[in-house]
């Protein structure tokens, strides 16, 4: 009997990992998506013959639908199984890049970006919430770190590779590729993930509840300040390469990919530390962002100064999405679908206004400027955190 519940326990926890892999690759796969143009905007740009503010919505339209998907979506399929909105999701994925890769004009590369949004504020408001539906519960924070780990591995990996992708085969090439790998999350996802009836319905009342907390509010005043410090830079950060550092474009790669290995660093080390200290996690995370993008016009005007710069900055953002996803769930620890829905809204809604202001300062003033800009946000968002620490201990 202990035999045969211990190899049906060793089935079902190799089978729930399955399933965390296919929901991590799912949000590697929208992660990459999204961030794509980043290593594509000056390719992108020139071909349909607009500005790199111009070229910069297709960061912010995104991220603004994302924001307004979130809590629609969730609420409007409350009752739907969660793995049938997963797949759906990434059917639209796929459709996006597809219709992304053969655009005519600019106004269609956007419309593909529409959908893009819609399926970041479903799949995201979902999937980050699962880990403790697919995983035993001793399992739970570490299959969370699993899935989060998309985040840094779309920067590591996507962008990097679709850059280099986009470099050797044009930009349309990279958007196929990514549609190609949406189809096979799809299938995976389809396979992989067991039967998820909706639990806890997510409903617009909860949401409202959930502003009201202080905690939450806390947590949504950090993550606007953090993340849009970071993507009111990071999203021109190609640019500043290319004219300021004086990079090849075949070592930009490189450059993206060294980020984005120190964004995974990031992530696994925040994983541990915010569960014990989170707000100094979350606060050294802000720090390193502030550091890394006020000192990015003086010594990113070298080679091993930015490359230095962007270890720095991949470190402090890979523990970003950790930290803030954290937060949230404690302050709703009876709400958790209802805090990945805050989470993503907020997220995605600020990432869009950081490209969007970011877009605006480049085309009036410089890149340079553009990061300074950002690391006084970051920074303001490290003494929040510091303050908070001090009157309002975790």
């Amino acid at each position: 009997m202990s035999t045969v519940g211990t190899a049906t326990s060793s089935r079902s926890s190799t089978t729930g990992w399955a399933a965390v892999l296919s929901v991590m690759m799912g949000i590697f796969s929208i992660v990459t998506t999204e961030i794509l143009p980043i290593g594509l905007l000056t390719s992108i740009g020139s071909g349909f013959t607009v500005s790199d503010g111009t070229a910069g919505l297709m960061m912010t339209m995104p991220g603004y639908l994302a924001a307004v998907a979130a809590p629609t979506v969730t609420v409007a399929t409350a009752r739907v199984d969660r793995r049938l909105m997963l797949c759906a999701c990434m059917f639209l994925l796929a459709s996006a890049n597809f219709i992304a890769a053969a655009a005519p004009n600019y106004w269609a590369m956007l419309v593909s970006r529409v959908l893009v949004g819609i399926v970041i504020g479903g799949f995201w408001s979902i999937g980050a919430g699962l880990a403790n539906r697919l995983v035993p519960a001793d399992s739970t924070r570490r299959a969370t770190a699993v899935i989060f780990s998309a985040v840094p591995l779309g920067s590591v990996l996507g962008v990097p590779l679709g850059t280099l992708i986009g470099d050797l085969a044009g930009w349309r090439v990279s958007f196929v590729v990514m549609g190609v790998l949406s189809t096979a999350v799809l299938v995976a996802l389809a396979v992989l993930v067991p039967p998820l009836p909706a639990e806890q319905a997510t409903r617009l009342d909860v949401l409202r509840g959930m502003i009201r907390n202080v905690g939450t509010r806390f947590a949504l005043l950090v993550t606007f300040l953090v993340v849009m410090a970071h993507f009111g830079t990071y999203t021109y950060v190609t640019p500043f390469l290319e004219r300021v550092t004086h990079v090849s474009s075949g070592l930009i790669t490189v450059f993206l990919l060294t980020y984005g290995v120190a964004g995974i660093l990031g992530n696994f080390l925040s994983g541990a530390a915010v569960a014990r200290h989170p707000h100094a996690a979350f606060g050294v995370a802000g720090g390193l962002i502030a550091f890394a993008t006020l000192t990015f016009p003086l010594l990113g005007q070298w080679d091993a100064g930015a490359i230095a710069l962007l270890i720095v900055w991949g470190v402090g953002y890979g523990a970003v999405p950790v930290c803030s996803q954290t937060w949230f769930a404690k302050s709703a620890p009876h709400a958790p679908e209802a805090a990945s829905v805050l989470f993503t809204a907020s997220f995605q809604a600020t990432l869009s206004t950081g490209a969007l202001v970011g877009g605006i300062v480049v085309d009036r003033t410089s890149l340079s400027t553009v990061m300074l800009l950002g690391g006084a946000t970051a920074a303001l968002m490290t003494m929040t955190v510091l303050l908070r620490t001090r009157f309002a201990p975790a």
